[in-house]
C-alpha cells in the first residue's frame, strides 16, 4: 500500500495476505483512494492480497443502502463509503480491518466466488476473536453484524460491524471492531439502521484490552478462518 506509511507484520501471516497497520488515525478518504488502488493492483494481478488494520478519525460512513435520515447530527464529517449496508460510524479506539482478497478462489473454509459465505467467513473472524476475551459474539438473522446479548436484561448490543464492496471480485472494506471508542459518537447515526439495539465494546464489557492485543486476537483467528 503506498498511498499511506504502514508498518508491515512479521511472521507467517506476512506473506499472505499482506497484513499491515496504518499509523496513527487515518482519514476515511484516503483509506478508500488506497483501497481502490490495492484492489486495481490485485486484479491486475501487481501486487498480492492484503488485509489492512486502521484507526480512523472520527467520521460517519454510508454504505449503499443508507436513508438520510439516519444521519440525526452531523458532528462528524459524513462519506459516501461505496460498501454495501446502511450508516455506520468509525473512529478512535475502533480497529477497523480493511479485508482485500481475490474471491475468485478458495481461502481456508471460505468458498470461491461465494459473496455471502465470504461475509459468513468475517463474522466468524470477528466471533473467533472475541473468543479471546471469553466474549461470545452472536449472529443474528436479517442483521449483519456480530451482536453481545446480555442475558439477564434481556438486551443485545453491536460490538462488530461488517460492510463489504466486490469489485471483479476483489473484496474491499470489511469489518469493524469496538475495541475503546467513545459509544456516544454513535448517537449522531442510526447505526446499520436498527435503532433498537445499542452498541458495546470490549472495554464496556469490562475486557480492558489495548489496541495490540485486538490486533494479536485478529490475527490469529484469521487463520483459522481464512487460511
Amino acid at each position: 500500500m503506498t498511498t499511506h506509511p504502514t508498518t508491515p507484520l512479521l511472521g507467517p501471516l506476512a506473506a499472505s495476505p499482506e497484513w499491515s497497520i496504518a499509523p496513527g488515525r487515518l482519514p476515511y478518504a484516503l483509506a478508500l483512494e488506497t483501497m481502490a488502488t490495492r484492489v486495481a493492483a490485485i486484479r491486475a494481478g501487481t501486487a498480492p492480497e492484503a488485509v489492512w488494520l486502521v484507526e480512523h478519525e472520527p467520521t460517519y460512513t454510508a454504505g449503499t443502502s443508507a436513508r438520510p435520515e439516519d444521519l440525526l447530527e452531523t458532528r462528524f464529517p459524513a462519506v459516501a463509503a461505496g460498501r454495501g449496508g446502511q450508516w455506520t460510524y468509525h473512529g478512535p479506539g475502533q480497529r477497523t480491518g480493511y479485508v482485500m482478497l481475490d474471491l475468485t478462489r478458495e481461502h481456508g473454509t471460505v468458498r470461491a466466488r461465494d459473496v455471502r459465505d465470504y461475509v459468513r467467513g468475517l463474522e466468524e473472524w470477528l466471533i473467533r476473536a472475541l473468543d479471546r476475551f471469553n466474549i461470545r459474539g452472536e449472529r443474528r438473522d436479517g442483521r449483519i453484524g456480530i451482536w453481545v446479548a446480555d442475558k439477564a436484561r434481556g438486551t443485545e448490543e453491536k460490538i462488530g460491524a461488517i460492510g463489504v464492496r466486490v469489485t471483479r471480485w476483489v473484496s474491499w472494506h470489511g469489518v469493524a471492531l469496538n475495541v475503546d471508542p467513545d459509544l456516544s459518537h454513535f448517537g449522531g447515526i442510526v447505526p446499520c439502521g436498527i435503532a433498537e439495539h445499542g452498541v458495546t465494546s470490549l472495554h464496556k464489557l469490562g475486557v480492558l484490552a489495548t489496541m495490540e492485543e485486538a490486533d494479536a486476537a485478529l490475527m490469529s483467528a484469521w487463520v483459522e478462518v481464512f487460511g
